[in-house]
């Protein structure tokens, strides 16, 4: 426990993050998977960021999720290029932008969705503390992602859809956490 501390505290203080305070509370769900593939209008209609830059990120980020979630490779390589363009906009997630550079130069998906562990660490530190106008941020957990080191995830829905396995594990995972505006609360 006091090491799982210490390592958010960590990714907090070297991902990319801003002075807003968010709000989040837990919670526990896990459902079936949707087949939904790559769409960014889906996230920006159920979720909406104050910060133009911040819901580029957000919806590029659920793009790539997805992309992954329905494993398709030249799909996440040109999101995570887009990706990255949002996040060298947002000061002090130059280094978020370079993972996401990294998915999409990978050379097959196994290593993309490895490189999806660290971007996703740094992107729900950052939404833990961005402005949510409206909308829930979940992050979700797969214990079994990452040769059973696990590995989380944003998604703007409560419906797992796990971007590690694909269709091989759709709905290994759960909701650990939801970021809510401050009127959810």
């Amino acid at each position: 426990m006091k090491n799982y501390i210490l390592g958010l505290v960590l990714l907090t203080l070297f991902s990319c993050t801003n002075n807003n305070t968010g709000n989040t509370s837990s919670a526990a769900d896990s459902s079936i998977a949707d087949s939904t593939a790559v769409k960014t209008a889906d996230a920006s209609s159920a979720t909406e960021l104050s910060k133009p830059v911040e819901q580029a990120i957000f919806d590029g980020y659920i793009a790539l999720k997805n992309a992954l979630v329905a494993t398709k490779f030249e799909d996440a390589k040109r999101l995570a290029a887009d990706l990255s363009k949002s996040l060298k906009a947002r000061e002090g997630c130059e280094n978020t932008a370079l993972i996401a550079d990294k998915i999409s130069s990978a050379k097959a998906i196994a290593a993309q969705r490895k490189e999806f562990t660290a971007l996703s660490s740094d992107v729900i530190a950052l939404f833990r503390h961005a402005d949510l106008k409206k909308g829930v941020i979940y992050v979700q957990h797969c214990p079994m992602a990452n040769d059973g080191n696990g590995g989380d995830w944003l998604a703007n829905e409560q419906k797992i859809q796990n971007p590690y396995y694909g269709d091989e594990m759709m709905e290994c995972g759960a909701v650990v956490e939801e970021i809510k505006t401050a009127k959810a609360l």
